[in-house]
């Protein structure tokens, strides 16, 4: 899906999709939190920018810290993978917040919309194997996740009229 917009290349801000839920509510929360604060970094008028980046940054802080507990404490196989990847977005985004003292919102802007094409395929890769994981170890199987407005792969197979094939 192409979120850029007109001629300027502004993307549109970020929105939550029910696809993204994982069964694990802790972590579709705090994943919720995420989109909407990326959305209000993704809009946010330059007076604004400053805070409005910080306090993302506090959440993505804590996001990726009970992310990684999470992944240590149930001894999760592809952690290091996984906790890398943290790393290196953490990395990125305090790199972008000194860029900002320095008066470049435009750099601001531009990650906020890498994050948001990132979040989606972090999300149904990463955070879905740790969800799963962390359900199996602690419920002894994997949730059933209902998601509103998305196609199931369950379906049988149709012809271009609509007839079962």
């Amino acid at each position: 899906m192409n979120r850029l917009s007109g001629a300027s290349g502004i993307a549109s801000p970020i929105q939550w999709m029910d696809d993204w839920l994982l069964g694990h509510d802790g972590m579709d929360a705090c994943h919720k939190e995420f989109a909407t604060l990326l959305a209000h970094l993704q809009s946010a008028d330059d007076e604004d920018l400053v805070s409005v980046f910080d306090r993302f940054i506090k959440h993505l802080r804590e996001h990726f810290d009970a992310e990684d507990v999470m992944m240590l404490r149930t001894n999760f196989p592809p952690r290091q993978c996984h906790m890398d990847e943290h790393a290196a977005v953490m990395k990125s985004v305090f790199e972008v917040r000194q860029q900002l003292a320095a008066g470049n919102r435009p750099l601001v802007r531009r990650l906020a919309n890498e994050l948001a094409a990132w979040f989606p395929a972090h999300t149904q890769y990463l955070d879905s194997a740790l969800a799963h994981w962390v359900n199996k170890t602690r419920l002894g199987g994997k949730t059933l996740v209902l998601k509103r407005g998305v196609a199931s792969s369950l379906e049988p197979p149709r012809d271009r009229g609509g007839r079962l094939v």
